[in-house]
């Protein structure tokens, strides 16, 4: 038996994919937002940009940014008790809003 391949970007066909009307490459806007540190922002991941892209495991997590490295901010995320910090280009983030569902 050939061992199963457990890449970067295993079993992600359902969470880096876009819907039909959304393929091709994102607007400006996302890419050019600026983000405070200490601002709040949600991960999610753009399939369309490879560069930057965060683990799939930290898609649609909250987290805080801490500083800016060059064009990419390190982002504080809680996970299991622990606080990571992960480099993340702004094509994978968007300020985090309340939904008042």
């Amino acid at each position: 038996m050939v061992k199963k391949s457990k890449g970067y970007k295993s079993r992600t066909r359902k969470v880096l994919r876009k819907r039909p009307r959304e393929r091709g490459k994102s607007g400006l806007g996302r890419i050019l937002r600026k983000y405070e540190p200490g601002s709040r922002v949600c991960i999610k991941i753009d399939p369309s940009f490879h560069k930057g892209m965060p683990h799939r495991r930290y898609q649609g997590r909250i987290g805080i940014v801490k500083y800016v490295r060059g064009r990419s901010y390190i982002v504080g995320v809680k996970v299991g008790g622990e606080e990571k910090e992960l480099i993340v280009r702004p094509e994978h983030l968007e300020p985090w809003r309340i939904n008042n569902a």
